[in-house]
């Protein structure tokens, strides 16, 4: 049976619950990772780069020089591809890089990860997250008590603002709405924190 256990604010353990069973022991399929990743990654392209091809460039097609007699290799308009300041041939035009990948594989990447973190170690279970008021050396502090050094994701259940405003000044710790968890960001911290409450919502989520 997969336990962990349950953290108050002081980082004492309150207790040991079950832990997600059908996510804990997921096997890691890094394939369906990778994916889920490479999605994430293209559905947030702007897709904006964009070139001026020779009918686009601002330029006369008057002919440059003469055919025959100067010496020089021919040439035609300064609108050409090869001349300096002419068009792109084949460059980027604005597109839509976003594309969809199945739900069922965007889960099954989010559980292999969180299986990883949880046979890691990489995982901590709360009682609560309250600051009572906005303040970053407060929720710093609080992460400090945990044993958190180094970056964290901390996944909410419900809309928390003064967590969210929080933690906006501290670049290596992001607020997470459970709705919104994806395979990117649980790569991208190393510890996953989330509020004993929020399991249920969780584990739901995943199926």
């Amino acid at each position: 049976m997969s336990s962990i256990a349950v953290l108050n604010s002081e980082n004492k353990k309150v207790k040991e619950i079950d832990f997600l069973p059908k996510v804990s022991l997921e096997k890691v399929n890094l394939s369906v990772v990778q994916q889920a990743v490479i999605n994430r990654l293209a559905n947030s392209r702007k897709g904006t780069a964009s070139t001026k091809d020779r009918s686009e460039v601002n330029y006369s097609t008057v002919k440059l020089y003469r055919q025959k007699g100067t010496g020089r290799a021919r040439a035609g308009s300064r609108k050409s591809p090869v001349r300096v300041g002419g068009g792109t041939i084949f460059g980027p035009k604005p597109r839509d890089y976003s594309y969809s990948i199945p739900k069922k594989a965007r889960r099954k990447a989010v559980r292999s990860v969180i299986s990883e973190k949880y046979r890691n170690g990489d995982i901590l279970v709360v009682e609560d997250i309250n600051l009572g008021e906005i303040k970053t050396k407060a929720l710093r502090k609080m992460l400090d008590g945990f044993g958190v050094s180094s970056s964290a994701l901390i996944l909410m259940g419900e809309r928390d603002e003064i967590l969210r405003k929080s933690a906006r000044n501290l670049p290596d710790v992001r607020v997470l709405n459970i709705n919104n968890i994806n395979t990117y960001d649980l790569l991208n911290h190393k510890k996953l924190i989330i509020k004993e409450k929020d399991l249920a919502h969780l584990e739901e989520m995943l199926g």
